[in-house]
C-alpha cells in the first residue's frame, strides 16, 4: 500500500514509544497530548529531529505537550526481554505502510494508535509483535488476532 521504509514514519513512531516509555502513557494517549498538528510537525521533520539524541528530541516533546506521568508500564510488566523502542516502532511503522497509501498517512498513524492493535503492539508479554509483518497487516485489517 504505502511506500515501504517510510524512515520519517519510522522515526515518528519509535519516538512516540519512547515518549510512551518514559511517562508510562499508553501511546493512543501520547498522541492525544501531542495532538494532530505537532504529530505532522514530528513527522515533516522527522530528519531534522533525528539528528538529534532520541532522549533529547523526546523530553523537548514532553515539556511542549505537557505529557504528565501516567500508570501505563508495560516495560515494567514485560516478564520476557523488552523489545527496544526502535522495534516497536517500526511494527507501528509496518502496519500503518501496509494498510494506508501514502497521502493517508498520518490518518493512519492516528487510527492506528487509536484502534484495538495498540494495546496487542504494546503487551510484550505475548509473541504479536514480532510476527511477520503480512500477518500483522491482516489482524488489524480484520480486527482481530487471527488463528
Amino acid at each position: 500500500m504505502g511506500t515501504r521504509n517510510n524512515s520519517n514514519l519510522f522515526y515518528t513512531c519509535s519516538l512516540i514509544e519512547y515518549v510512551g516509555r518514559i511517562r508510562k502513557q499508553k501511546r493512543c494517549m501520547v498522541l492525544d497530548l501531542m495532538g494532530r498538528e505537532t504529530l505532522e510537525r514530528i513527522y515533516d521533520y522527522a530528519d531534522v529531529f533525528h539528528c538529534e539524541p532520541i532522549e533529547k528530541v523526546a523530553s523537548e516533546f514532553v515539556e511542549e505537550c505537557q505529557i504528565s506521568e501516567g500508570e501505563f508500564d508495560n516495560v515494567g510488566e514485560c516478564r520476557y526481554r523488552v523489545p527496544d523502542y526502535w522495534t516497536i516502532g517500526e511494527v507501528y511503522e509496518r502496519v500503518i505502510e501496509d494498510c494506508y497509501q501514502d497521502q493517508e498517512i498520518m490518518k493512519g498513524v492516528w487510527e492506528v494508535y487509536h484502534s484495538w492493535i495498540d494495546e496487542s503492539i504494546s503487551d510484550y508479554n505475548t509473541d504479536f509483535y514480532y510476527q511477520s509483518r503480512d500477518y500483522i497487516a491482516e489482524c488489524y485489517k480484520a480486527g482481530e488476532i487471527l488463528e
